[in-house]
């Protein structure tokens, strides 16, 4: 016997032992191989011969399928292995590498729960002759010769594994290691197995490598044939019905080649540009190859299924009826008038010019305006589809452009995901929130939009995933935006903004009674007719329960107050329901905000009030200024930003350039602190538009005079004391006219955009244009300031 049957013979091998089934493979002699253990009783099964012997006896299962087989599913002939090494997976699987020992037989199962125990007798082997004769010789030869030749066809020859194979000169170790990588049925291998004769274990191996040499050859045949005289009709045609053969031979149903079908039914039928159709044929000969459970099938199926949902030419029909779609506009949105001019332009120009690219158009403003109503009421003057994308907080740039289809779950971006749900190729775009975009080291989702939004380019726009280009053209982008300071520069340069300031308490009233009070009534289930409302009682819901540029939180008012009168009518009440002040006050609570009339009743030197535009519209502003005695030093409070605090800089220069003027004895300003708040202190404030307010402030403690009621301001000063431009004038008045202020104070240079301003308001208001500081402060603190006569350079 050689060295391993001693090292068997060592092994001092039990006559009992744990038995593991596998499947899929026949363990052979001399064998090395690792196992994955799952199954609950094989792990017991490795368990206790780890903590015993480490010997196992392994066979093979006649039923791949089955989870928990019975001795009847089991091959009676196994192979005692011994685990060399044990390790426990994450995942609670075993991974053990085993050396075979012994070839036994299963005499007795002793034990089936929690796994099987057997009894078992070793199988002798033969004795081999002790002479190697021609015919044995001949027959080794014969099988190294078959082997090398199969090896080179699969394209798996080495020269370490045929060195191998040519130094074993026994005839049953041959055979063992040759039926061990043939990749034989397990009925085959079982057999080869069994066979304890050593010559005729091996005259085994070289019938079945004679058969295995056959099959190969002839594939080798048939595509030699193939490549040198079939046309490329008679090979596909070859290739399918040698397909359909093999799949009929294992059995698979023909479902697969169904979907095929289908698909190539639906690229037919599709109207595809013809880059997108000659990619689709290409995807799907690469499917038609490959077998239905490989991982790149499903992969390729979804590209070609996604090439053929994308409405690469259908769009739909505009309605260019302008009178019609001006009714439509109206019906949907009280005011707006620039909004609704600029759609009615667009429609005139596409009746006369079909050709036209869809225009970009930003509509910016405070929240609750009905921006992102407004681009549905568009759409639907226009006959377009309509699809929404918030991009607020967007960081990714693949949530554009989407991911390459090497990623797993990979897909196309949301632009393609938004017509594909539109589902033609012309819809009404609206991109939300596009001033809240952010980006990280995933990219930066506003430089991928500059393709997209570019009427120049977008029209070979082309996503990552599908790698084409497609036509955004026909597409109508409409974006919405709170302010537009954060959108970047060449983004903002590619649309046409539309701003939308703050409704009036007039608008506020009509856009209540038309649209709010009817769609909460309808929401809630009750009928509009049950709900008795003044425009006195919106008013004071208006003024009292609300303090917003847009209708927002009005319209959430008016549906509490529907609900209180749903429950009423739900527990048998009839109505109507007449809503008075008491009423309200009971269904909302008390007043949320009072009239602003703290600087009438509190007035005093050091006060003034300023009007501020902040992305959620205009607001007032109150500014307090304190001195006392001290070094010189001026202190800011109020969470101001820098550039705020430089307008306060600028503010006491400006003062101590006046001093004479102010009335201020020499050394004053260097005796004394100055503190200047701003309260909300929880709240950030920039900008420089509140210079004027905190001059005023401070000239207001510097002569402990009081500044003039009922007035705000707004304007950026210089050292020399010039009044510059801002913006936000129409919410700045918004917000002044909420708090019952009449009189406002603007730069003189913003004179020209009270053109915006509604006629109503204009009526209610007083503007006072002003060019110079000195302007300002005869108007706030009274004939008693002196204003220097100023020379023009």
């Amino acid at each position: 016997m050689d060295d391993f049957a001693d090292s068997v013979q060592d092994a001092d091998i039990p006559e009992e032992l744990p038995m593991m089934a596998v499947r899929d493979v026949v363990v052979f002699n001399y064998m090395i191989l690792p196992l994955f253990v799952g199954r609950p009783n094989s792990v017991s099964a490795v368990n206790e011969a780890m903590s015993g012997s480490k010997m196992l006896m392994l066979v093979t299962q006649k039923e791949v399928s089955s989870d928990k087989p019975e001795p009847d599913d089991l091959y009676e002939v196994g192979m005692v292995v011994q685990i060399m090494r044990s390790l426990k997976l994450p995942d609670g699987r075993l991974k053990v590498l085993v050396q075979a020992l012994a070839k036994a037989k299963i005499t007795d199962y002793k034990q089936k729960e929690p796994h099987f125990r057997v009894g078992i007798a070793l199988v002798e082997e033969d004795e081999p002759s002790a002479e190697i004769t021609v015919e044995i010789e001949a027959l080794m030869r014969l099988v190294r010769e078959q082997t090398e030749k199969i090896m080179s066809l699969r394209g798996i020859l080495s020269a370490d594994l045929m060195g191998v194979v040519n130094s074993i000169e026994e005839p049953g170790r041959l055979a063992d290691l040759v039926g061990s990588n043939l990749r034989l049925k397990v009925g085959e291998s079982q057999k080869i197995l069994e066979t304890v004769d050593p010559l005729e274990r091996l005259r085994l191996v070289a019938n079945l490598l004679n058969k295995e040499l056959e099959v190969a050859a002839v594939q080798a045949k048939i595509q030699s044939d193939a490549r040198e005289e079939m046309s490329k009709s008679q090979r596909e045609y070859y290739l399918r019905e040698q397909m359909q053969a093999l799949k009929k031979e294992l059995g698979d149903d023909d479902s697969y080649t169904e979907d095929i079908e289908e698909l190539q039914k639906k690229i037919s039928k599709k109207k595809l540009p013809k880059h997108a159709r000659k990619e689709a044929l290409k995807e799907l000969k690469r499917l038609e190859m490959m077998h239905p459970d490989a991982s790149e099938a499903n992969i390729i199926r979804t590209y070609i299924e996604w090439i053929i949902d994308l409405p690469w030419k259908k769009s739909s029909t505009d309605l260019l009826d302008l009178v019609k779609a001006a009714k439509v506009l109206d019906e949907d949105h009280f005011g707006l008038e620039k909004v609704k001019e600029r759609i009615l332009e667009f429609l005139a120009v596409r009746k006369l010019n079909t050709e036209t690219k869809g225009p970009i158009l930003c509509f910016v403003g405070p929240p609750g305006v009905g921006k992102t109503s407004l681009g549905k009421a568009v759409a639907r003057a226009m006959g377009r589809k309509f699809y929404r994308l918030s991009l607020g907080g967007m960081r990714d740039e693949a949530e554009i452009r989407g991911h390459r289809r090497t990623y797993i779950g990979a897909m196309p971006g949301r632009i393609l995901q938004g017509l594909k749900s539109a589902g033609t190729c012309n819809p009404v775009f609206m991109m939300d929130e596009i001033d809240k975009i952010g980006s990280d080291y995933r990219g930066d989702p506003s430089s991928a939009l500059l393709e997209v939004l570019d009427p120049e380019q977008n029209n070979t726009f082309s996503d990552h995933y599908m790698n084409m280009p497609f036509d955004l053209s026909k597409v109508m982008f409409i974006t919405t935006a709170n302010r537009t300071d954060t959108i970047p520069g060449p983004l903002m340069d590619r649309m046409e903004v539309i701003e939308i300031a703050g409704y009036t308490q007039e608008e506020k009233r009509v856009i209540a009674r038309t649209y709010l009070l009817p769609r909460q009534a309808k929401e809630n289930g009750i009928k509009l007719s049950q709900v008795k409302m003044d425009d006195s009682i919106i008013d004071m819901i208006i003024s009292s329960y609300t303090e917003e540029a847009g209708v927002r939180n009005l319209e959430r008012e008016l549906g509490r107050i529907c609900r209180k009168l749903a429950r009423k009518i739900a527990e048998g009440g009839k109505g109507p329901y007449s809503i008075s002040k008491n009423t309200v006050e009971k269904y909302l609570g008390p007043p949320k905000y009072l009239p602003d009339a703290e600087m009438d009743t509190l007035a005093q030197p050091g006060l003034a009030v300023g009007l501020a535009w902040t992305s959620v519209g205009g607001a007032l502003l109150h500014i307090e200024t304190s001195i006392v005695p001290g070094k010189g030093g001026l202190m800011l409070t109020g969470k101001l930003g820098e550039v705020m605090k430089e307008s306060a800089q600028a503010a006491l220069t400006y003062c101590r350039s006046r001093s004479s003027e102010l009335g201020v004895e020499k050394g004053y300003f260097e005796s004394r602190d100055i503190h200047i708040h701003v309260p909300a202190g929880a709240i950030p404030k920039d900008g420089p538009s509140a210079g004027i307010t905190m001059t005023v402030a401070l000239c207001s403690a510097i002569t402990e005079k009081k500044v003039s009621k009922g007035i705000a301001m707004t304007g950026e000063v210089t050292l020399r004391g010039r009044v510059l431009p801002i913006g936000g004038l129409k919410e700045k008045a918004l917000a002044a006219l909420r708090a019952g202020i009449t009189k406002v104070i603007i730069p003189k240079d913003n004179e020209k955009d009270l053109v915006e301003i509604p006629e109503e308001m204009r009526r209610k208001l007083i503007f006072y244009p002003v060019s110079h500081m000195d302007e300002v402060l005869q108007l706030t603190l009274g004939s008693g300031f002196k204003t220097p006569e100023r020379k023009e350079p």
